[in-house]
Protein backbone atom coordinates (compact mmCIF):
# COMPACT_ATOMS: atom_id res chain seq x y z
CA UNK A 1 0.00 0.00 0.00
CA UNK A 2 1.27 3.25 -1.09
CA UNK A 3 1.91 5.84 1.92
CA UNK A 4 2.77 9.71 2.18
CA UNK A 5 4.95 11.46 4.09
CA UNK A 6 3.69 13.53 6.21
CA UNK A 7 6.00 16.26 5.60
CA UNK A 8 5.66 15.89 1.72
CA UNK A 9 2.05 16.38 2.97
CA UNK A 10 1.84 19.43 4.49
CA UNK A 11 3.73 20.64 2.10
CA UNK A 12 1.66 20.15 -0.50
CA UNK A 13 -1.35 21.80 1.13
CA UNK A 14 1.23 24.63 2.32
CA UNK A 15 1.99 25.21 -1.65
CA UNK A 16 -1.47 24.78 -2.25
CA UNK A 17 -2.55 27.75 0.11
CA UNK A 18 -0.56 29.61 -1.05
CA UNK A 19 -0.86 29.58 -4.59
CA UNK A 20 -4.28 28.54 -4.80
CA UNK A 21 -6.29 29.98 -1.85
CA UNK A 22 -3.42 32.57 -1.16
CA UNK A 23 -4.11 34.06 2.25
CA UNK A 24 -1.43 37.04 1.69
CA UNK A 25 -2.37 40.28 0.29
CA UNK A 26 0.01 42.54 -0.88
CA UNK A 27 -0.67 46.39 -0.94
CA UNK A 28 2.38 48.45 -2.87
CA UNK A 29 3.10 51.97 -1.50
CA UNK A 30 0.71 53.91 -2.35
CA UNK A 31 -2.30 51.98 -2.32
CA UNK A 32 -5.08 51.25 0.11
CA UNK A 33 -7.10 48.02 0.22
CA UNK A 34 -10.46 47.81 0.98
CA UNK A 35 -11.16 44.22 2.99
CA UNK A 36 -14.58 42.69 1.79
CA UNK A 37 -16.27 39.66 3.36
CA UNK A 38 -18.87 38.23 1.29
CA UNK A 39 -19.11 41.06 -0.79
CA UNK A 40 -19.57 42.80 2.04
CA UNK A 41 -17.51 45.99 4.06
CA UNK A 42 -16.02 45.01 6.64
CA UNK A 43 -14.19 47.92 8.13
CA UNK A 44 -10.81 47.35 7.32
CA UNK A 45 -8.35 49.01 5.42
CA UNK A 46 -5.24 47.81 4.73
CA UNK A 47 -1.78 49.69 4.80
CA UNK A 48 1.33 48.96 2.70
CA UNK A 49 2.50 45.82 3.00
CA UNK A 50 1.77 42.07 3.39
CA UNK A 51 -2.06 41.31 5.01
CA UNK A 52 -3.61 38.63 5.72
CA UNK A 53 -7.29 37.66 4.78
CA UNK A 54 -9.25 34.74 5.17
CA UNK A 55 -9.22 32.59 2.62
CA UNK A 56 -12.64 31.96 0.14
CA UNK A 57 -14.27 34.26 2.88
CA UNK A 58 -12.61 37.69 2.36
CA UNK A 59 -11.61 39.66 -0.49
CA UNK A 60 -9.34 43.09 -0.65
CA UNK A 61 -10.49 46.03 -3.31
CA UNK A 62 -6.93 47.91 -4.27
CA UNK A 63 -7.28 51.85 -4.48
CA UNK A 64 -4.63 53.82 -5.39
CA UNK A 65 -4.28 56.72 -3.58
CA UNK A 66 -0.98 58.42 -5.05
CA UNK A 67 -1.67 61.88 -7.42
CA UNK A 68 -3.23 60.77 -10.96
CA UNK A 69 -3.44 63.26 -13.85
CA UNK A 70 -6.43 63.08 -16.08
CA UNK A 71 -7.15 65.25 -19.01
CA UNK A 72 -11.19 66.08 -20.00
CA UNK A 73 -12.18 68.01 -23.17
CA UNK A 74 -15.39 70.29 -22.19
CA UNK A 75 -17.46 72.20 -24.58
CA UNK A 76 -19.36 75.36 -22.73
CA UNK A 77 -20.67 78.70 -23.95
CA UNK A 78 -19.22 81.72 -22.77
CA UNK A 79 -21.73 84.79 -21.53
CA UNK A 80 -21.82 86.29 -24.97
CA UNK A 81 -22.75 82.77 -25.85
CA UNK A 82 -19.73 82.02 -27.84
CA UNK A 83 -18.71 78.15 -28.06
CA UNK A 84 -15.71 77.35 -26.25
CA UNK A 85 -13.82 73.85 -26.59
CA UNK A 86 -11.95 73.57 -23.41
CA UNK A 87 -8.92 70.64 -22.56
CA UNK A 88 -8.76 70.35 -18.85
CA UNK A 89 -5.94 68.70 -16.79
CA UNK A 90 -6.55 67.98 -13.54
CA UNK A 91 -4.46 66.33 -10.52
CA UNK A 92 -6.19 64.76 -7.70
CA UNK A 93 -5.99 62.25 -5.46
CA UNK A 94 -8.11 59.54 -3.37
CA UNK A 95 -7.98 60.41 0.29
CA UNK A 96 -6.69 57.60 2.13
CA UNK A 97 -8.85 57.07 4.69
CA UNK A 98 -11.88 57.38 1.83
CA UNK A 99 -11.44 54.54 0.10
CA UNK A 100 -13.81 52.80 1.84
CA UNK A 101 -16.92 55.57 1.28
CA UNK A 102 -15.32 55.57 -2.52
CA UNK A 103 -15.88 51.75 -2.62
CA UNK A 104 -19.28 51.75 -0.78
CA UNK A 105 -20.90 54.70 -2.43
CA UNK A 106 -19.53 55.12 -5.82
CA UNK A 107 -17.42 51.95 -6.45
CA UNK A 108 -14.20 51.39 -8.78
CA UNK A 109 -15.46 53.48 -11.74
CA UNK A 110 -15.67 56.92 -9.61
CA UNK A 111 -13.85 58.43 -12.47
CA UNK A 112 -16.48 58.32 -15.02
CA UNK A 113 -19.30 58.35 -12.26
CA UNK A 114 -17.62 61.09 -9.96
CA UNK A 115 -14.64 62.74 -11.94
CA UNK A 116 -15.98 63.56 -15.46
CA UNK A 117 -19.35 64.75 -14.49
CA UNK A 118 -17.90 67.31 -11.78
CA UNK A 119 -15.19 68.47 -14.78
CA UNK A 120 -18.25 68.64 -16.83
CA UNK A 121 -20.37 71.08 -14.57
CA UNK A 122 -17.60 73.14 -12.96
CA UNK A 123 -16.30 74.50 -16.46
CA UNK A 124 -19.63 75.22 -18.10
CA UNK A 125 -20.65 76.54 -15.14
CA UNK A 126 -17.73 79.13 -14.83
CA UNK A 127 -17.48 79.70 -18.71
CA UNK A 128 -21.17 81.28 -18.88
CA UNK A 129 -19.84 83.66 -16.18
CA UNK A 130 -17.16 85.34 -18.31
CA UNK A 131 -17.03 86.69 -22.31
CA UNK A 132 -15.02 84.89 -24.78
CA UNK A 133 -12.65 87.82 -24.29
CA UNK A 134 -12.71 87.44 -20.63
CA UNK A 135 -11.83 83.83 -21.02
CA UNK A 136 -8.58 84.94 -22.52
CA UNK A 137 -7.94 88.45 -21.01
CA UNK A 138 -8.51 87.09 -16.95
CA UNK A 139 -7.12 83.20 -17.89
CA UNK A 140 -5.54 82.78 -14.43
CA UNK A 141 -9.14 84.22 -12.87
CA UNK A 142 -10.98 81.84 -14.39
CA UNK A 143 -8.74 78.55 -13.67
CA UNK A 144 -8.66 79.51 -10.05
CA UNK A 145 -13.06 79.31 -10.10
CA UNK A 146 -12.55 76.27 -11.91
CA UNK A 147 -10.39 74.83 -9.15
CA UNK A 148 -13.07 76.09 -6.20
CA UNK A 149 -16.36 74.80 -8.02
CA UNK A 150 -14.68 71.46 -8.71
CA UNK A 151 -12.90 70.83 -5.54
CA UNK A 152 -16.20 71.41 -3.47
CA UNK A 153 -17.69 68.92 -6.08
CA UNK A 154 -15.09 66.10 -5.59
CA UNK A 155 -14.51 66.83 -1.55
CA UNK A 156 -17.93 65.35 -0.96
CA UNK A 157 -16.70 61.91 -2.61
CA UNK A 158 -12.94 61.74 -0.41
CA UNK A 159 -11.03 63.15 -3.53
CA UNK A 160 -8.98 65.83 -3.64
CA UNK A 161 -7.64 68.20 -6.43
CA UNK A 162 -4.02 69.10 -6.26
CA UNK A 163 -3.93 70.99 -9.15
CA UNK A 164 -5.73 71.81 -12.15
CA UNK A 165 -4.86 73.66 -15.39
CA UNK A 166 -6.73 75.04 -18.99
CA UNK A 167 -4.58 73.23 -21.50
CA UNK A 168 -6.67 75.19 -23.86
CA UNK A 169 -9.49 77.36 -24.91
CA UNK A 170 -10.58 76.68 -28.71
CA UNK A 171 -13.68 79.08 -30.01
CA UNK A 172 -15.59 78.91 -33.13
CA UNK A 173 -13.84 79.88 -36.65
CA UNK A 174 -16.51 82.97 -36.72
CA UNK A 175 -15.61 84.26 -33.92
CA UNK A 176 -11.38 84.14 -33.95
CA UNK A 177 -12.27 85.65 -37.56
CA UNK A 178 -14.04 88.78 -35.70
CA UNK A 179 -11.27 89.09 -33.43
CA UNK A 180 -8.59 89.02 -35.67
CA UNK A 181 -10.95 91.54 -37.60
CA UNK A 182 -11.64 93.87 -34.31
CA UNK A 183 -7.31 93.89 -33.75
CA UNK A 184 -6.54 95.02 -37.31
CA UNK A 185 -9.38 97.56 -37.22
CA UNK A 186 -8.12 98.68 -33.56
CA UNK A 187 -4.46 98.82 -35.50
CA UNK A 188 -5.61 101.15 -37.81
CA UNK A 189 -7.27 103.23 -35.47
CA UNK A 190 -4.84 103.95 -33.43
CA UNK A 191 -2.28 104.85 -36.73
CA UNK A 192 -5.29 107.07 -37.58
CA UNK A 193 -5.01 108.76 -34.19
CA UNK A 194 -1.46 109.35 -34.34
CA UNK A 195 -1.41 110.64 -37.74
CA UNK A 196 -4.16 113.25 -36.62
CA UNK A 197 -1.94 113.75 -33.33
CA UNK A 198 0.72 114.38 -36.43
CA UNK A 199 -0.98 116.82 -38.15
CA UNK A 200 -2.16 118.37 -35.05
CA UNK A 201 1.03 119.27 -34.10
CA UNK A 202 2.14 120.51 -37.22
CA UNK A 203 -0.39 122.61 -37.62
CA UNK A 204 0.38 124.28 -33.92
CA UNK A 205 3.37 124.72 -35.34
CA UNK A 206 2.80 126.85 -38.09
CA UNK A 207 0.23 128.80 -35.99
CA UNK A 208 3.12 129.48 -34.33
CA UNK A 209 5.41 130.31 -37.08
CA UNK A 210 2.81 132.24 -38.65
CA UNK A 211 1.86 134.30 -35.45
CA UNK A 212 5.39 134.78 -34.77
CA UNK A 213 5.75 136.10 -38.14
CA UNK A 214 2.43 138.73 -37.57
CA UNK A 215 4.16 139.64 -34.53
CA UNK A 216 7.33 140.45 -36.02
CA UNK A 217 5.19 142.58 -39.15
CA UNK A 218 3.68 144.34 -36.34
CA UNK A 219 6.47 145.35 -34.99
CA UNK A 220 7.91 146.64 -37.84
CA UNK A 221 4.92 148.64 -38.56
CA UNK A 222 5.07 149.95 -35.33
CA UNK A 223 8.15 151.65 -35.55
CA UNK A 224 7.58 152.96 -39.30
CA UNK A 225 4.71 154.85 -37.40
CA UNK A 226 6.58 155.97 -34.94
CA UNK A 227 9.73 157.48 -36.40
CA UNK A 228 8.29 158.06 -39.59
CA UNK A 229 9.85 155.66 -41.86
CA UNK A 230 13.06 157.09 -42.13
CA UNK A 231 15.06 154.22 -39.97
CA UNK A 232 13.03 151.80 -41.29
CA UNK A 233 13.70 151.89 -44.96
CA UNK A 234 17.75 152.45 -43.98
CA UNK A 235 17.09 149.34 -42.04
CA UNK A 236 15.87 147.47 -45.29
CA UNK A 237 18.53 149.21 -47.45
CA UNK A 238 21.10 147.96 -44.86
CA UNK A 239 19.94 144.34 -44.57
CA UNK A 240 19.46 144.23 -49.02
CA UNK A 241 22.98 145.50 -49.78
CA UNK A 242 25.21 143.34 -51.50
CA UNK A 243 29.01 144.32 -50.45
CA UNK A 244 29.12 146.55 -52.75
CA UNK A 245 29.61 150.55 -52.14
CA UNK A 246 27.61 152.74 -54.00
CA UNK A 247 29.75 155.11 -56.03
CA UNK A 248 29.97 158.63 -55.81
CA UNK A 249 33.59 159.88 -57.62
CA UNK A 250 34.86 163.03 -56.25
CA UNK A 251 35.54 165.39 -58.95
CA UNK A 252 39.45 164.50 -59.75
CA UNK A 253 39.75 162.03 -57.22
CA UNK A 254 39.42 157.82 -57.18
CA UNK A 255 38.35 157.53 -53.64
CA UNK A 256 34.40 156.47 -53.66
CA UNK A 257 32.52 157.69 -50.17
CA UNK A 258 29.11 157.02 -49.28
CA UNK A 259 26.85 159.43 -48.88
CA UNK A 260 24.91 159.60 -45.65
CA UNK A 261 22.10 161.81 -45.31
CA UNK A 262 21.61 162.66 -41.46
Amino acid sequence: MFRIDKKWLVLGVVIFAVLIVNPFVVIKAGQRGVVLQFGAVTGRVLEPGISVRLPLIQSVVKYDVQTVKLEAKVVAYSKDIQTVDSTIALNYHIKPDGVQKIYQEVGQDFISRIIDPAIQESVKAVTAQFTAQELIELRPRVKDAITVSLAERLIKWEIIVDELSIANFDFSDEYEKAVEQKQVAQQNALKAENELKRIEIEAKQRIATATAEAEAIRIQAQAITQQGGREYVNLKAVEKWDGKLPVQMIPNGTVPFIELNR
